[in-house]
């Protein structure tokens, strides 16, 4: 087996909401001996430039890279964490079916992702006007 991770997800680590469910699912990853690599988009701006896309992109909304280099992004992410996650297989199969992954993707894309952009915005204006 390769000691590369088949899926490197790139989350915004500054944002608390984020940060504690990509824990959570490193966690189990890790627990569980698991090919997942995990990257702060805070830490680690490259790995997003080499896909064309600036730090403001990558934090609108969860990104990842698999093995063969394709990015992956939104709800789709999820799905792959969760295929990965075998007490998430469930979420990944009814998130990811025909059916539900449209309708996931537009609560992701239409409301979830916007607000916590939104609010990880405000919060990176507050803490740079404190400095």
């Amino acid at each position: 087996m390769s000691d590369l991770p088949r899926l490197t997800v790139c989350y915004n680590g500054a944002c608390p909401v984020c940060r504690a469910e990509m824990e959570h699912y490193q966690r189990l990853s890790r627990a569980q001996a698991l090919p997942l690599g995990w990257s702060d988009i805070n830490d680690a701006p490259a790995l997003f430039e080499r896909h064309g896309i600036d730090f403001d992109t990558a934090m609108r909304r969860l990104h990842a890279i698999d093995a063969d280099g394709r990015l992956i992004r939104g709800v789709d992410v999820f799905v792959a964490i969760w295929r990965e996650l075998p007490r998430y297989r469930w979420a990944a199969a009814i998130v990811g079916s025909p059916l539900v992954r449209p309708l996931a993707w537009l609560a992701y894309e239409g409301a979830i992702a916007p607000l916590v952009y939104r609010w990880s915005r405000r919060r990176l204006r507050r803490a740079r006007a404190r400095a």
